[in-house]
């Protein structure tokens, strides 16, 4: 049975239609955010790397994250878009933020490791933030579950 190691919940300003997650350790990404940067797909995988591309331009996103041992069940609840994808991590944390705005402050801390990570991310509020977002800066409509667990 899976077990649930850490979770937590962070703030993320989202611009130009745009968040990403990649290695705190910048050096080891071979293209660091923004590069090569489009609005695109929900999901874009690059070394070290997540492009997402968000419902809204302009707020401010609810991000869950979960840290698990093994394969945890799709979280509860309705989601407008979801994605299985994979990210490694030298550094065993995480940089997160938006388009121009850059990063949040504070890592998101997975282990004290290098590791390759399978990761579920399910998102929902996407359609009602891109109408509230039309009319000024939104908080917490636009929301998002990563699971994180170790590849076997």
């Amino acid at each position: 049975m899976p077990k649930l190691i850490s979770s937590g919940e962070v703030p993320v300003d989202v611009d130009f239609y745009g968040l990403y997650l990649q290695d705190w350790d910048d050096s080891q990404v071979p293209v660091p955010f923004p590069k090569e940067w489009e609005a695109g797909p929900f999901v874009h995988a690059r070394p070290g790397r997540l492009d997402f591309t968000s419902g809204g331009h302009t707020h401010t996103a609810a991000l869950t994250v979960e840290v698990w041992d093994s394969e945890p069940p799709t979280p509860s609840g309705v989601w407008e878009e979801s994605a299985l994808t994979e990210i490694t991590s030298a550094s065993g944390q995480l940089e997160v933020g938006g388009v121009a705005g850059g990063p949040m402050p504070d890592p998101i801390y997975l282990s004290d490791q290098a590791r390759t990570w399978t990761v579920r991310v399910c998102s929902a509020g996407r359609a009602e933030v891109a109408e509230k977002a039309r009319h000024g800066v939104v908080q917490g409509v636009e929301r998002y579950v990563f699971q994180f667990w170790p590849r076997t």
